[in-house]
């Protein structure tokens, strides 16, 4: 059975630790909505809701880092995530992580499998 995929944006529209891109997850106003990210290198993607409260994390479209570029910050309480897993490493969803979306890169674009499902979140206590 192939897998569902589509065009998330093209693998330039990423750069290392910089502004994301936003993309819908569904249709219609109210739709969720995801964001892609690179970090070490790879494209990671999420869905835009921090786990504390539900709120979008960026606090202008796309900006996703906080100001050194290590760190994913939620825009409405400062929590930090890990930007390779969603794991939050500070603030008040701490031990909570952002719901990974599944990617792949190929030929120039960044690619959004099986988008109607989000994958599990890590464990991870790094």
């Amino acid at each position: 059975m192939a897998q569902d995929e589509r065009v998330i944006c093209d693998s330039a529209a990423l750069a290392e630790g910089g502004t994301g891109v936003r993309f819908a997850l569904g249709e219609g106003e109210r739709a969720p909505t995801g964001f892609a990210i690179r970090y070490a290198g790879c494209a990671h993607a999420f869905v835009n809701r921090c786990p504390h409260m539900g709120t979008e994390l960026d606090w202008q479209p796309g900006e996703f880092f906080e100001m050194s570029g290590v760190y994913l910050v939620c825009a409405t309480h400062g929590a930090l995530f890990q930007p390779a897993t969603g794991f939050c490493v500070a603030g008040p969803c701490k031990g909570a992580s952002l719901e990974v979306l599944r990617t792949r890169e190929q030929n120039g674009r960044v690619l959004l499998l099986n988008p109607s499902e989000p994958a599990r979140a890590p464990d991870e206590t790094r």
